[in-house]
């Protein structure tokens, strides 16, 4: 069994964060994302799954390989799981993932990791509703967007569900629908100008 393939074993009861993207590039408001979930949810891990493609996206990816290669080479802890099971199982869509890992991981505590941006668009989604009501969501604030991101049509129709900061530490283990929204010292990078520099 290849490295990357053992660092994806997953154990009855481990809390595991899924965070999933393109990473093109991975930047600091990833990491911060990433470890913040870790932390403040008391994750044994966090999974970035590195996304083949994304349909809510207009232009092609880097290379999935070299995303994967950059995110490992700036994360180093080995709590932070790099994986590309999204293209080798062939699946496309958030819920198909999910649906997967549970199934095949029944007594894994999953949660869905996203920034708050995520969260403004998450009503795009196919499925988002059955995705909120098949695992936990932990959205961590980013700059710019967290009023769109709290009056979204997601956040409006999961308001009920919503858990407070403080009961961070208990998401996991509960049962879904329920999500929370972290605040931490926020990082303004983003993919998208990181592109445009890098093209300029």
């Amino acid at each position: 069994m290849s490295r990357a393939l053992k660092s994806e074993l997953l154990h009855n009861g481990m809390r595991v964060g899924i965070y999933g993207g393109s990473f093109d590039p991975v930047h600091r408001a990833h990491r911060h994302v990433a470890r913040t979930a870790l932390n403040r949810l008391d994750l044994d891990r966090v999974w970035w799954l590195v996304s083949p493609g994304n349909p809510l996206k207009a232009h092609a990816p880097a290379s999935l390989e070299s995303r994967a290669s950059a995110i490992r080479g700036c994360m180093p802890d080995p709590r932070q799981v790099v994986s590309t099971l999204e293209a080798r199982l062939n699946t496309r869509t958030t819920i198909d993932l999910i649906t997967h890992l549970q199934t095949r991981h029944p007594r894994v505590r999953f949660v869905w990791i996203m920034g708050a941006d995520g969260l403004a668009s998450f009503h795009r989604w196919k499925n988002w509703q059955a995705i909120a009501q098949r695992i936990p969501i932990c959205v961590i604030a980013r700059p710019g967007v967290g009023l769109k991101a709290r009056l979204s049509p997601a956040a409006r129709y999961l308001a009920r569900a919503r858990k407070q900061d403080s009961q961070a530490k208990t998401l996991a283990l509960g049962s879904p629908p329920g999500w929370t929204y972290l605040t931490e010292p926020l990082h303004a990078e983003a993919s998208r100008l990181l592109r445009a520099k890098a093209a300029s």
